[in-house]
């Protein structure tokens, strides 16, 4: 893998990336909005003071109290100056050419000219009572207030406040610098600890696509260590299961190609064997009917087989399709019976049906459903003595339609219970393939059913349980099949 486009890379670079960004916006948008908001506070509180200070500049009108001098008024605009915190000036406008003086504003107190003013917002303030706003006053920015006062002898008065931004620019570089320490510091840390996360995540994804790869080669490894409950931690434990799964189905797929050649080669090799027997030109005739009549039975169970594994590669595959219907199990049974007429004969069996005319109706696959049970009737004649009584009964218990094969043949071991429905297993290999109880039950699951093994005594039967008609819409589309009997 390229060491640029590697997960830990890739994922410290954006770590870094997401803390550039937040401290990026702190720097640009953050601090010019603390610095806009520390002047405007002091804008507004030199508002307030000028509004306090304003009776303390206002002179006498001519003709009421003795007039301040000079040295007194510069005083006392000194003494609003310090209280405001603020540079203060005291102007007069002049309307009218003079000898002395030309149209404009003039200084009442002692102030140089280095106290800020602006004539055009002096002349706005005269107007309308009070101005406020930033200038800028050799180079520097100050927030200024301009405020009409009282008119002494007919010429307006302006008193002009004002204040330098020292003190925020002092505290926004202060921030700023703060700022600037900890952009490094974060981003060196996002750096070191996204590339530690990503290094731990990338292990653990390196460690799942090794065992993806050696699961893909055919060897299958241990099962990976869960080491959190995370998604990380939920994918390797899908993937555990995934490779147990595989591994069964691997186990099983190879159990199957072995069962099914060694259950094909038996015929083959004995229709091999009896057809060089039958070449020999010295063979009686009954001796060649009974290589005949074995050979037939050979080939039939080859039949048999290639069906049964055809059915079972289209039940692996998905490929059957069900027509779900309802379906009147005593008419399909009747049926069915009337097929094994021959079979029966055949086996010197009595078959009794115990069939209700109004027999219970199944929501099912009716061809399905008659595969079943030629499965189940076909089992119990092939495994069961001669003359052995079969019976075959359908009944409707506890919202489950039913349909019983039984037969009071020698019954199944103990052992073999459990296995009856594995894939190949048969107590006789001689009588069949160990297919038929298989697909029986895989297609009865398919059908939301079940295939229901009861052995006890001299007599085994097999139920297939099934939904019924009249409880399927009340039921949902299914009815649970695991009820107490």
């Amino acid at each position: 893998m390229i060491p640029l486009r590697s997960l830990r890379h890739k994922l410290g670079f954006i770590f870094f990336l997401i803390t550039a960004a937040a401290f990026s916006a702190i720097w640009f948008v953050v601090v010019p909005q603390l610095e806009q908001n520390l002047k405007e506070e002091r804008l507004n509180s030199l508002v307030q003071e000028a509004r306090t200070a304003r009776s303390a500049l206002e002179l006498p009108a001519v003709g009421g109290n003795r007039q301040p001098s000079p040295k007194d008024y510069a005083r006392r605009i000194r003494s609003v100056a310090d209280s405001a915190d603020a540079r203060v000036t005291v102007r007069f406008w002049q309307r009218r050419q003079t000898p002395e003086r030309n149209p404009g504003f003039y200084r009442l107190d002692e102030s140089d000219e280095l106290v800020p003013f602006n004539d055009a917002l002096a002349r706005r303030a005269i107007l309308d009572g009070r101005q406020s706003r930033y200038i800028t006053f050799r180079d520097e920015e100050f927030a200024v207030v301009a405020q009409r006062l009282r008119r002494t002898g007919g010429r307006p008065r302006v008193a002009f406040y004002s204040r330098d931004f020292t003190d925020v620019e002092e505290t926004v570089a202060f921030v700023r610098n703060r700022v600037l320490i900890a952009t490094a510091a974060a981003l060196l840390i996002a750096l070191i600890g996204g590339y530690l996360v990503a290094a731990r995540l990338a292990q653990r994804v390196g460690r799942l696509e090794r065992g993806a790869r050696e699961v893909a080669r055919g060897s299958f490894v241990e099962p990976l260590p869960v080491t959190s409950k995370d998604e990380l931690g939920q994918l390797t434990d899908t993937f555990n299961r995934m490779q147990q799964q595989l591994r069964r189905v691997d186990v099983a797929r190879k159990e199957f190609i072995a069962t099914a050649s060694h259950e094909l080669r038996t015929p083959i090799f004995s229709l091999g064997g009896f057809v060089e027997l039958l070449q020999d030109e010295d063979l009686d005739e009954e001796t060649r009917r009974e290589f005949l009549e074995t050979m037939g039975e050979q080939v039939e169970r080859l039949q048999k087989l290639s069906v049964d594994l055809l059915d079972l590669s289209r039940l692996d595959s998905g490929e059957v399709e069900l027509h779900t219907e309802p379906v009147d199990l005593a008419e399909l049974t009747r049926s069915i019976a009337g097929e094994f007429r021959p079979r029966l004969a055949e086996h010197r069996t009595d078959l009794r049906l115990d069939v209700p005319e109004d027999g219970p109706s199944a929501r099912c696959d009716r061809e399905r459903v008659a595969q079943i049970m030629r499965i189940l009737l076909d089992n119990a004649l092939r495994h069961t003595p001669a003359g052995t009584d079969v019976t075959v009964s359908a009944n409707r218990y506890n919202g489950a339609a039913e349909l019983t094969v039984a037969d009071t043949g020698p019954g199944l071991p103990a052992g073999a219970r459990a296995k009856v429905f594995e894939r190949f297993y048969t107590g006789d290999a001689a009588r069949g393939a160990g297919l038929g109880l298989a697909i029986a039950r895989e297609l009865a699951e398919r059908m939301d059913g079940r295939l229901v093994l009861s052995s006890e005594g001299g007599s085994t039967a097999f139920t297939l349980e099934l939904p019924a008609d009249g409880s399927w819409e009340a039921a949902g589309g299914r009815v649970p099949m695991d009820a107490g009997r």
